[in-house]
Formats: C-alpha cells, structure tokens, sequence
C-alpha cells in the first residue's frame, strides 16, 4: 500500500478547488442564461445528477466535457475555468 505524498496531498486539494470552482462557474453561467440543470442536461444528453454533480464539485468532467458544456452555454471553455 503506497503513502501520499505531501505533494501528492497539494495536487489533490488543487483538483478539488479546481473542481468547486468550475462548479460554481458552470451553476453561474447557467442561471444567467435561465437553463434549469435538467434542461442542461437534455442538451447534452446527459443525466440531470451528474450536471448537479459537476456543480457542487463532486464530479470531475473530462476536458471534452467541459468544452461541450461551454458550447451548450455559448461561452467559451475557460469562462468554466476562471
């Protein structure tokens, strides 16, 4: 069984307040643009959990994902990220 790494503990802590902040961004842009998550979801073909997932930072989408969201929302990908 390995040990994290204390660097291996920052790089996780990094993820998850990457993840909460592209929740935040994604639940941001969304309501500004008046799309309940459900409807979201339907553009994307996706389950409504997993865009509320994504929202409160509990899920992780691929890069692909993401681009598909911003072009779902007509922004652009890093509007998500910022």
């Amino acid at each position: 069984m390995s040990r994290k790494t204390t660097s291996d503990k920052m790089c996780i802590k990094n993820m998850q307040e990457i993840s909460k902040k592209l929740g935040e961004n994604l639940k941001k842009v969304r309501a500004k643009k008046k799309l309940s998550q459900g409807a979201l979801a339907r553009l994307l073909e996706v389950d409504k959990g997993y865009i509320s997932n994504i929202e409160s930072g509990n899920k992780n989408p691929t890069l692909a994902t993401i681009q598909r969201l911003a072009d779902a929302l007509g922004v652009p990908a890093d509007e998500l990220l910022k």
